[in-house]
């Protein structure tokens, strides 16, 4: 799909800067090598412990959803991390809350960018799309963060890993 923003749009350096600020390492992969650590292959990003794995062809989604699961993912399970992250519901729908606001600090992306291509990849919302269910049923989500100290209550990032 050509229609998402992929890395080699936006640029290595401000996406390498947003994850080394959870100490998390952006590695890329050469063209057309199978990315270690994908769970979904092809272009989609990889994680193995505190890297994301990724070419330039890696659509920027996938990227920040990865490197979300890393961080929302407790030590014991980011200990022994290599390309299926687990978790639940609950921490999926915040993996998806969280990558959409990280995505508004790579200034060629924005929150409303990573909206529109988490659609047109095919992420699944009850209310039909990402951007209603960000904006009327992501509550839950945002809690999640709070909870696990990633987020305040006035949806200040925290820049830490869960613990």
């Amino acid at each position: 799909m050509s229609d998402v923003l992929r890395l080699q749009d936006t640029g290595v350096a401000p996406v390498a800067a947003l994850l080394a600020l959870y100490g998390l390492q952006l590695e890329l992969v050469p063209a057309a090598t199978a990315i270690p650590g994908s769970y979904w292959h092809e272009e989609e990003a990889g994680i193995i412990g505190l890297k994301v794995l990724a070419r330039l062809d890696t659509p920027l989604h996938s990227i920040l959803h990865e490197g979300c699961h890393t961080i929302c993912m407790d030590d014991a399970r980011r200990a022994t991390l290599h390309t299926d992250a687990g978790g639940e519901t609950d921490e999926e729908d915040a993996v998806c809350y969280l990558q959409i606001l990280l995505a508004a600090h790579i200034p060629a992306m924005g929150s409303a960018r990573m909206l529109q291509d988490m659609d047109t990849w095919g992420y699944t919302f009850r209310l039909g799309s990402a951007a209603n269910w960000f904006n009327q049923d992501a509550d839950d989500a945002r809690q999640w963060l709070i909870q696990h100290g990633l987020l305040s209550a006035d949806t200040h990032i925290h820049f830490t890993l869960r613990h």
